[in-house]
């Protein structure tokens, strides 16, 4: 098998980024706690289906409040930077207002951070199927809690539709106080990882004390022996306690590959050069790291819904694809994870959306 790295778009080059702009406040919404007051789209967003908006800000962590609704009944999305689903559809009633935070992690390469540079600051698009966007504003995160994502093409912010990675749906389910930052990269393996500087060096550079960091790779450790992928493992393991975080290691989510009973095959299950997943599991009780054991998980969900059912999760009805999941299925995926970290007492119930 090729490794799981769908074609990227391009986009432009690197661009000088600019102090946070003063925003000038406009409606007549009243002021939020926070103390400053509601900006009028119209001083940074273009458009209406969908609405699009920019900041020139530069990167770090930012919490974001919106207001939604309208004269009219709306239904409005919104995503951030490149396609992370951070707020999901939420139906305002003509005349009715919705008022909803999020916070969103800023970096220079907005998606996957071997692509390409994208624009500078942050970027919002309010969609759905009928869009309102009465207000917003954006502030500094200064206190906000990171969750950090190691991993490949089922994990990373995908830049094309309709290829979508666990990690570009989990924001939306989360409420403000904690972002996202989303560092997992197509094509890689636990070597790749740890010898590309772009990959594990520039994350382990954004650790704050307590933040959370999510491993999963073992999609492309095809050719991987055991004790190269437990040595592997370890040192991320190490280094980024050494650092402050707390690794968690979350076994991958499976391939939709069938035996004829029903059951999900040896290759679905990544039992290749080695068996990667007791590896992980194994190796997560030696070293006493959280597992969040996403192949068990999402083995259940698959096997449960069948051959038929279960291809909704996957691009099988699209290009036939068994590994990389739809918006869906990302989404879906995606809250298992939540939904074990939240069990483990990882991240407290209060801050799950």
């Amino acid at each position: 098998m090729s490794s799981l790295r769908p074609a990227r778009k391009t986009a432009g080059g690197l661009a000088q980024l600019t102090a946070l702009t003063a925003l000038t406040a406009v409606t007549a919404q009243p002021a939020s706690a926070h103390g400053s007051a509601w900006q009028s789209p119209a001083s940074h967003c273009t458009g209406t289906a969908p609405v699009v908006c920019h900041f020139d800000v530069p990167p770090g962590t930012y919490d974001v409040s919106v207001l939604l609704g309208g004269d009219t009944a709306g239904s409005t999305s919104v995503s951030a930077e490149q396609r992370r689903a951070v707020l999901g559809e939420t139906v305002t009633a003509a005349g009715d207002r919705a008022h909803r935070s999020f916070t969103v992690d800023v970096r220079a390469v907005e998606g996957e951070p071997t692509g390409e540079v994208g624009s500078p600051g942050l970027d919002l698009r309010f969609e759905g199927s009928a869009p309102r966007l009465a207000g917003l504003k954006v502030t500094p995160a200064t206190h906000a809690r990171q969750i950090l994502l190691a991993g490949d093409s089922t994990v990373c912010d995908q830049p094309l539709e309709p290829y979508t990675g666990w990690g570009q749906q989990l924001p939306q389910l989360l409420r403000r106080g904690i972002s996202i930052a989303n560092h997992a990269d197509s094509g890689e393996s636990t070597v790749s990882f740890l010898a590309n500087s772009l990959l594990f060096d520039q994350l382990e550079t954004s650790i704050h004390d307590g933040d959370l960091v999510l491993i999963q790779l073992a999609h492309n450790d095809k050719t991987t022996t055991a004790d190269m992928y437990r040595a592997n493992l370890t040192a991320m393991a190490e280094r980024l306690e050494a650092h402050g975080g707390q690794p968690v290691f979350v076994t991958p989510i499976v391939r939709r590959r069938f035996n004829s009973d029903g059951t999900l095959n040896s290759v679905a299950l990544h039992v290749m050069a080695a068996d990667l997943l007791n590896e992980m599991r194994s190796l997560a009780a030696q070293l006493g790291v959280p597992l969040v054991d996403l192949t068990q998980m999402s083995k259940d969900l698959v096997e449960g819904l069948g051959v038929e059912a279960s291809k909704d999760l996957y691009l099988t009805n699209i290009n036939g694809d068994n590994t990389h999941t739809s918006a869906y299925g990302a989404k879906t995926f995606a809250g298992l994870v939540l939904g074990e970290l939240e069990h483990q007492g990882l991240v407290p119930e209060r801050q799950v959306r």
